[in-house]
């Protein structure tokens, strides 16, 4: 007797999954540290010698097309000719940093002029990957880096505060004049004016005299100066005028940019001095560069006395995410960069189960209180430069505007609700919020990605709807954290699945309906039908 044949039928694939739509990352890696400074550096190379593989991700030397756009330091218009050599930059990069050139022996694989644009790990919302996953940019292309673990130590970027004529050739940060003498030795100025009195101040000052350079003035908003006492008495003593109660009220300039500031008495607004000078460099604060915790979806606070918002860390560098560490002044300003790296590392490698010292409890100093800081020079420079200065350049929205919560001047748009509302009456009616205050305004929604205006929108926010500077919450950071080329994303691949199933991901069936059959008897057609994918 022959027994029946018996087939297997197996269910029709379903297009809705997720399976086999997500891009596999084009590398991977156990470890990944981003930033090259002195926390990164010590982290990588303290896991090379535990033989991990480890890639150590650094955009500088950046390009000049990026240097042209503030990119990632408030430049100025004052890089010299000598960024436009590639191969001269990366050398300078290496000199000024020997424990680059250690990683490079103990095998890290060193990867410059390449930028981390955005990074992701299952959470709420995204459950898809197989492991954390990195996007990474440099001049020509974008690609994904897998991880097993990620040290973020990227530092701290520039601190912007704007008055008149602060958007011309010669008014820059003070990290992009540390980057320009040390790292690429390509700065153009010769004499400068300094704002502020503190830490960041006086070191910018030192450094500037050390290589020759002339600084005219510290100048502080404040009526005494903030920093340690001794130092500023020994700049006074070279020559350096430490000017207080006095703020910027505008910058003069000519065809190169910047030939003089003026400034003006907190206290006697109508008593102003002007200094000749090319450069005025703002060194009242950093800032800790957060955008990709933020793009992570690690866990955050507002620690003034550490600069800011920071990301929640532990004694060791660990953060809200299992996988994710951090070192450096992304964490809080101040305290030993490099000691900070190594724990980060241990800790890191520990979590992989790989043999390495234990742990050490890294210190992070307390400063001063960064935002009263922060705070006083804003009051100072709006009380001094009046409501037209503009408080966000990209998009071309002035202080007044953002106090009166004002829409896009070229919307032409105004009535009487409009011009009854400010930041106070907007306060009243619920907490400030800067991502709100985006929409309404555009303020912060510019090419620069807010780097030049994110700090001084929320302090202006806080003076405007009186409320506490620790209460305006972080206005969100979305990938790309780096301005990149269409050309350059455009790289992306998909796969065959990817392709084939992309307009079913979501399952709902109305989403190709053509506009002129809803509501016809064709719409009820095509859903009966299942829509012709």
């Amino acid at each position: 007797m022959t027994r029946p044949e018996t087939r297997l039928i197996l269910p029709a694939p379903d297009r809705h999954s997720i399976a086999g739509k997500t891009a596999t990352p084009d590398e991977h890696a156990e470890l990944v540290v981003i930033g090259a400074g002195p926390a990164g550096c010590a982290a990588a190379t303290e896991a090379a010698r535990a033989g991990v593989q480890v890639v150590l991700i650094d955009e500088n030397p950046v390009s000049p097309g990026l240097i042209g756009m503030d990119v990632p330091f408030h430049f100025g218009g004052r890089a010299t000719s000598a960024v436009q050599t590639p191969e001269r930059l990366v050398e300078h990069v290496l000199e000024s940093n020997p424990a680059l050139a250690e990683a490079f022996e103990l095998g890290v694989d060193v990867r410059l002029s390449t930028s981390a644009w955005g990074a992701w790990v299952n959470g709420p919302g995204l459950r898809s990957l197989a492991t954390g996953v990195i996007g990474l940019a440099d001049e020509a292309r974008s690609w994904t880096l897998g991880f097993d673990r990620l040290i973020l130590a990227t530092g701290a970027r520039d601190l912007n505060l704007s008055f008149a004529g602060s958007d011309q050739p010669g008014v820059m940060g003070a990290q992009a004049l540390h980057a320009l003498l040390v790292r690429y030795d390509a700065f153009a100025g010769r004499r400068l004016v300094i704002l502020g009195s503190g830490e960041l101040a006086i070191a910018t000052a030192e450094l500037a005299r050390a290589r020759g350079l002339e600084v005219l003035a510290l100048v502080e908003a404040r009526d005494a100066p903030v920093g340690d006492a001794a130092r500023l008495a020994a700049l006074a003593g070279q020559g350096v005028e430490i000017i207080t109660a006095h703020v910027p009220l505008a910058a003069e300039g000519g065809a190169d940019g910047v030939t003089g500031i003026i400034l003006v008495e907190t206290s006697e607004p109508g008593r102003r001095r002007t200094l000749a000078c090319d450069t005025v460099c703002l060194a009242v604060g950093a800032v800790p560069v957060i955008e990709l915790f933020d793009v992570l979806g690690a866990a955050r606070a507002m620690v003034p006395e550490r600069g800011g918002h920071v990301p929640v860390v532990d004694a060791q560098g660990a953060t809200s995410l299992a996988h994710v560490f951090a070192a450096g002044d992304c964490t809080g300003l101040g305290g030993d960069a490099a000691a900070a790296g190594r724990s980060a590392a241990r800790a890191a490698l520990a979590s992989l189960g790989r043999p390495a010292e234990a742990p050490e409890a890294v210190f992070r100093p307390v400063g001063p209180d960064a935002l009263a800081y922060q705070l006083d020079w804003t009051r100072a420079l709006l009380a001094t430069g009046g409501p037209e200065v503009m408080v966000c350049l990209c998009e071309e929205v002035t202080r007044g505007e953002l106090l009166a919560v004002q829409p896009p001047r070229y919307l032409g748009w105004s009535s009487n609700a409009i011009a009854r509302r400010n930041l106070a009456t907007l306060a009243q009616d619920g907490p400030l919020d800067q991502d709100q205050i985006k929409r309404l305004t555009r303020a912060c929604m510019g090419a620069c990605q807010a780097r030049r205006c994110r700090e001084q929108v929320a302090l202006t926010m806080a003076l405007g709807g009186e409320v506490p500077a620790t209460s305006i919450p972080l206005a969100g950071y979305r990938a790309p954290v780096r301005p990149l080329p269409l050309a350059v994303l455009a790289d992306g691949h998909e796969t065959a699945d990817m392709t084939e199933n992309w307009n079913v991901w979501f399952g709902i069936v109305t989403q190709w309906i053509s506009y002129d059959d809803i509501g016809t008897a064709r719409e009820d057609e095509q859903i009966r039908a299942g829509m012709p994918y």
